[in-house]
């Protein structure tokens, strides 16, 4: 229990590490969070390790907005929704894209657990559950 929690804690301490001055989770930081790591070779290496991704897939997914469209977001689309989504988290939020053709029209946006439904398909579903 005692050895759960401190890889938990090194793993988190980790993950803010590997971020930069505004907080963003930057691949230079981890290449020098995962060298350091190499070369120190901690104990329960591999536990530890395990546990740094499983935190640092959490901090990715909280500055990333995947959008999913059922047809593909032009530029300007995705850098409005970065600057949206930005604003109402106050961190830096970068937009990915998927299609989904099932959505109908509209877009859903994940930004870590957050789901945000603005598709007909969404709007099917609320309106089918209403009426059950």
């Amino acid at each position: 229990m005692k050895r759960d929690k401190k890889i938990t804690q090194f793993a988190k301490k980790l993950v803010e590490l590997s971020k930069d001055s505004e907080g963003v989770v930057t691949r230079g930081k981890v290449d020098e969070v995962l060298a350091g790591l190499k070369q120190a070779q901690p104990r329960h290496y591999l536990l530890l390790l395990k546990s740094y991704l499983e935190y640092m897939r959490r901090a990715i997914a909280l500055q990333t907005a995947a959008v999913a469209a059922p047809a593909a977001l032009s530029e300007d689309a995705l850098h409005a929704i970065e600057a949206h989504f930005s604003q109402v988290y106050g961190r830096a939020i970068t937009a990915t894209t998927h299609t989904d053709a099932s959505l109908i029209a509209g877009v859903r946006v994940r930004v870590g657990d957050d789901l945000y439904d603005a598709s007909i398909a969404g709007r099917l579903n609320r309106l089918a559950e209403q009426v059950n």
